[in-house]
């Protein structure tokens, strides 16, 4: 069936794309870390192929696509950039590229995202913990074209040399995102030279239809039903995200009694949203469903305008697409608890590292730590790995030290930090440095008060923790979210949360390996 090999084509070419901007890349977030995402849409906008990315890039490309295609047109050899987060659909470091392809025509649309360590802003890694408006966070690029009719725009990179801390690395990163269009238009092509327009434009259609189809097919085996939980982001208070979800023709999920949006960089755009939500339906699904419009397409979101899960421009995001994603999931995978097996909460949190200070130039940091992942229902969780909403690759030390002021005393499994259970939650890390010079560091991190929730019956995992030992010898026990000044021979110690536990622990003699 030529639409099956069309459709399984166009796959390879979003991974072809994603292989482009990890090896033209310059900044290590993305080289090494692959904190990238690339799909292909339709002339409509609708999503036709994903590559294996970044769950949070990933959902928000079905919004942020057709925003972007309502503020733009673009002619043969333009590419649009934007990091808008209230268009893109995540927050101010994603910046997004994306480009048309036309043979002959407008066939659709090449798009990436790529995590830029540092987009400007008062802070190293543009994450500021303290920011109330989108504007303390970094600089906010419009839609632009990057590229005119196959020129570069060079007044654009002008802009990036001279607003973002890292300029080279910025701009290095930028012209590997420009390659990764470049590379998918074509591939693309080649496949339509092939085939033909119009076979193409069908196998794109089957494939949606497909995709929908068996998406479909796989969550009636749910039955119908709902569910309602709720769960808490750790900011001056304790913030409720709460959530109905719904299984009928498809999913709803209604974010109503979620708590109004606040003065923090921690409230979700809903790009954020539905990507949350739409991850935690992918991965309940049994079966390999090609993610595309036709699943994205079942699933609903209402998301109250002006809360923590929908938050009115200009309000402050760089938190909420990293960590407040990641309670949506929470929430969403506990309402579904009520109606399926799922598995306890996983760490919760990115953890994540920003440093920056100058040595001559700027330079500045960005990395996740992973976690533990929360036990399922016939297994124990998975130690160390990142969870959720993040898929990227932990930053080698050896690269880091290489590169950066740093020096690494420690990289483990946090041992024990895992919810007790019939079935253990999974470990988090103990990765601990020190800084070679004055270097400003930021955290932003959640379940630091309340440890990842264990089900039926299973523990809860460890919260997290990252303590400050001075070089004086003094220690400082830090709060989730902090900014502070380290100076040279002072070191972190960062410790991130294991997974909860499933079921209670048995005693009988079979069971004895499972006690805690």
């Amino acid at each position: 069936m030529s639409w099956e090999i069309i459709h399984r084509a166009m796959e390879f070419v979003a991974e072809e794309m994603g292989v482009m901007l990890k090896r033209s890349a310059i900044s290590p977030n993305i080289r090494e870390r692959m904190d990238h995402s690339c799909a292909i849409a339709d002339e409509e906008g609708r999503i036709v192929a994903q590559a294996e990315h970044i769950p949070v890039h990933l959902g928000s490309f079905s919004v942020g696509v057709k925003n972007l295609l309502r503020q733009v047109e673009l002619e043969e050899g333009d590419m649009v950039v934007v990091n808008d987060p209230y268009i893109s659909g995540t927050h101010l470091n994603d910046v997004m590229v994306m480009a048309p392809i036309f043979q002959g025509r407008l066939l659709g649309y090449v798009v990436n995202k790529a995590h830029h360590v540092d987009v400007g802003g008062p802070y190293p890694g543009s994450l500021n913990p303290h920011a109330i408006t989108l504007y303390e966070e970094g600089v906010v690029i419009p839609p632009v074209k990057v590229v005119r009719r196959g020129e570069v725009n060079g007044d654009v990179f002008r802009f990036v040399r001279e607003n973002f801390k890292v300029p080279d690395a910025s701009l290095g990163d930028l012209n590997a995102q420009i390659s990764a269009n470049l590379v998918g238009i074509s591939k693309v092509r080649q496949i339509v030279e092939r085939y033909g327009v119009e076979r193409v434009r069908e196998a794109w259609e089957r494939t949606m239809d497909y995709g929908r189809r068996l998406a479909l097919s796989e969550i009636l085996k749910w039955g119908e039903g709902s569910g309602e939980d709720q769960d808490f982001l750790e900011l001056d208070e304790l913030r409720r995200i709460r959530v109905r979800v719904e299984v009928r023709e498809g999913v709803r999920a209604d974010f109503s009694g979620t708590d109004p949006q606040v003065d923090a960089p921690f409230n979700a755009v809903y790009g954020v949203t539905f990507s949350a939500v739409s991850f935690v339906v992918r991965a309940l699904l049994g079966k390999d469903i090609p993610t595309n419009d036709g699943f994205y397409s079942l699933i609903r979101v209402d998301a109250p305008e002006g809360s923590l899960v929908n938050p009115v421009k200009p309000m402050a995001v760089g938190g909420g697409n990293v960590e407040t994603s990641q309670r949506i999931a929470d929430a969403t995978f506990k309402a579904f608890s009520h109606l399926m097996p799922v598995p306890a909460a996983g760490s919760g949190t990115m953890m994540n590292v920003m440093m920056g200070g100058l040595r001559g130039r700027y330079w500045a940091y960005y990395e996740t730590v992973g976690g533990g992942t929360g036990a399922r229902p016939d297994g124990d969780g998975v130690s160390a790995v990142q969870v959720n909403m993040t898929n990227t690759l932990n930053t080698p030390i050896e690269v880091a030290e290489r590169q950066y002021p740093l020096l690494f005393t420690g990289y483990r499994v946090r041992e024990g930090s895992g919810g007790s259970g019939r079935f253990r939650g999974g470990d988090g890390i103990v990765r601990s440095f020190k800084v070679l010079e004055r270097t400003r560091l930021s955290v932003m991190a959640e379940r630091f008060r309340i440890g990842p929730w264990g089900l039926k019956g299973g523990g809860d995992g460890k919260p997290g923790r990252v303590t400050i030992i001075r070089a004086t010898g003094r220690k400082e026990e830090m709060p989730g979210k902090f900014s502070t000044v380290l100076e040279r021979g002072d070191e972190v110690v960062i410790e991130t949360p294991g997974g909860g536990g499933y079921g209670r622990v048995e005693t009988g003699e079979g069971n004895a390996s499972r006690q805690v």
